[in-house]
């Protein structure tokens, strides 16, 4: 999107968007994830928060010093995210990981989707990246892609972003120690039709601490194996025994 039509956009319309990350323990991530959210100022009115599930190290310093505002939240994803979404403001909401790093042209992109004639009815997640150049990483990379063109499932580190009134006609995110994303953007799917699940072009690198500790094989497996017991309506607490 070119500058000059982003200029307009945010004349015309400056549109508010709240961003909430999740956090426990990122002190090591957190810093560059929000300092990637300043493309955004200028392009849109944005309130970033921090919803720390109690970190035993400076994350919330780390934030505070980073002019962030810093709620504390239940621990887990799901609770977090629910809590993040009730303080910040905004029209829009975007929800990120505190170890993803939205990638140079994000602002212009996410601007290009909220100019959509039916934006406020959709849902946009950002292209999946891994910061490793092993080749086990692009691998990863290529399934996610194809996860998200087969089946319109993105996971919660590509970003999620929608409309308030989406977030809220979809019940918004539930209390769940994990698979919480994967239930929120079905429950969107279902109201809205597949389709209005948008990939972006721009990029949200995360972290791959875990894919190298846990294994570019392993850890992947061990992730199919635990959507497929969510799939079958195994409780979501029984499943994270697997998965941690």
């Amino acid at each position: 999107m070119g500058e000059g039509l982003i200029a307009n956009l945010v004349a015309t319309t400056h549109p508010s968007l709240g961003v909430v990350i999740p956090a426990l323990n990122a002190a090591t991530t957190l810093p560059a994830t929000l300092a990637a959210l300043d493309e955004g100022r200028g392009v849109f009115d944005l309130d970033v928060v921090v919803a720390d599930g109690g970190s035993g190290d400076v994350t919330v310093a780390l934030a505070r010093d980073a002019g962030t505002r810093v709620i504390d939240a239940p621990r887990g994803r799901g609770p977090q995210l629910s809590a993040g979404a009730d303080a910040v403001t905004g029209h829009w909401l975007m929800f990120l990981h505190a170890d993803t790093v939205l990638e140079t042209g994000w602002a212009g992109a996410l601007a290009a989707f909220m100019a959509r004639p039916n934006a406020e009815d959709e849902a946009a997640y950002f292209r999946f990246a891994l910061d490793d150049d092993h080749p086990g990483a692009r691998r990863i990379e290529r399934w996610v892609a194809r996860r998200c063109r087969w089946f319109a499932l993105p996971y919660g580190d590509q970003g999620l972003v929608l409309y308030r009134g989406l977030y809220d006609k979809a019940g918004g995110f539930r209390p769940m120690p994990l698979m919480e994303d994967i239930d929120l953007v079905r429950r969107i799917a279902r109201l809205q039709g597949r389709a209005a699940l948008v990939g972006l072009g721009a990029a949200a690198r995360t972290s791959a601490v875990r894919y190298r500790r846990g294994g570019y094989w392993w850890r992947p497996f061990r992730n199919l194996f635990c959507l497929g017991l969510y799939f079958l309506g195994i409780p979501p607490r029984a499943i994270e025994r697997v998965y941690r």
